[in-house]
């Protein structure tokens, strides 16, 4: 796939430093915008937030391996989390039929 393609069927990212610490959301690219719920969690995909830019799932992925905190939402960027080891299968949630992801990396100095 060609670098366009890639960023076309990507992810919105945004990341934030606050206090030493890389925090990033990453959101499938359709979901920005868009307000996801199940009945008992309801959760907006708030452009504010996640919409920083879009990239490749690549990219978000390089991005997560270097943050502190993540926060992810969207069938994409979870899976892709998931099959690079980033993310454990069984700390997905679903919010209807949408998975969100969480990561905390912790680090004892």
């Amino acid at each position: 796939m060609g670098k366009q393609r890639d960023v076309a069927e990507g992810v919105y990212i945004k990341e934030y430093l606050t206090e030493g610490e890389v925090v990033v959301a990453v959101c499938d690219a359709s979901l920005i915008g868009k307000t996801i719920n199940d009945g008992r969690i309801r959760l907006y995909i708030d452009p504010v937030f996640y919409g920083g830019k879009r990239v490749s799932i690549e990219e978000a992925l390089e991005a997560i391996d270097r943050s502190s905190i993540a926060n992810l939402v969207g069938k994409k960027i979870v899976n892709a989390a998931i099959k690079k080891g980033l993310v454990h299968p069984e700390a997905v949630i679903w919010i209807g039929n949408i998975p969100h992801a969480q990561i905390i990396k912790i680090y004892n100095w």
